[in-house]
């Protein structure tokens, strides 16, 4: 079933909300969710620098703490090719998961596996992403 996170419970864990004209980002203790709108072609030059910068300014580190997941709740495109500008600008991921909830964007995330040097992991509900999510931020965090 799609999720909006503001309609679960999870929507009250969040720390931070950052709101733009493409998307919204949930930010939580060592993991965020993102929601594109509906439509958008999500590019590193009108998008994704801006949202990168933010959200890590905001964690105050270069991304390798960081747990992100992304909601496919609407139709969106991503310029796959423009997640290497996010590694040549020094971020890195700790991890990266991607909810679908069809087959074309199930689709998407395997041309996306092409550019991402985290590997990503694939989920079809919101409360399976974010045990994961958590897990792994604690899992690591325990190893420190």
């Amino acid at each position: 079933m799609v999720k909006n996170l503001k309609n679960t419970s999870y929507y009250r864990e969040a720390i931070h909300e950052l709101n733009y004209a493409f998307g919204n980002y949930y930010l939580f203790d060592g993991y965020v969710v993102a929601e594109i709108h509906e439509g958008v072609v999500y590019n590193w030059e009108d998008n994704g620098r801006k949202a990168a910068e933010d959200i890590l300014s905001l964690y105050d580190n270069d991304g390798s703490n960081l747990i992100y997941i992304t909601n496919r709740i609407n139709n969106y495109c991503v310029k796959p090719a423009d997640w290497l500008h996010f590694f040549r600008n020094s971020y890195k991921l700790k991890g990266y998961g991607v909810i679908t909830y069809s087959k074309a964007s199930f689709k998407n995330v395997i041309l996306e596996k092409l550019f991402v040097r985290s590997k990503i992991v694939r989920f079809t509900s919101l409360e399976d992403a974010i045990f994961w999510a958590k897990n792994l931020y604690h899992e690591k965090a325990l190893a420190s």
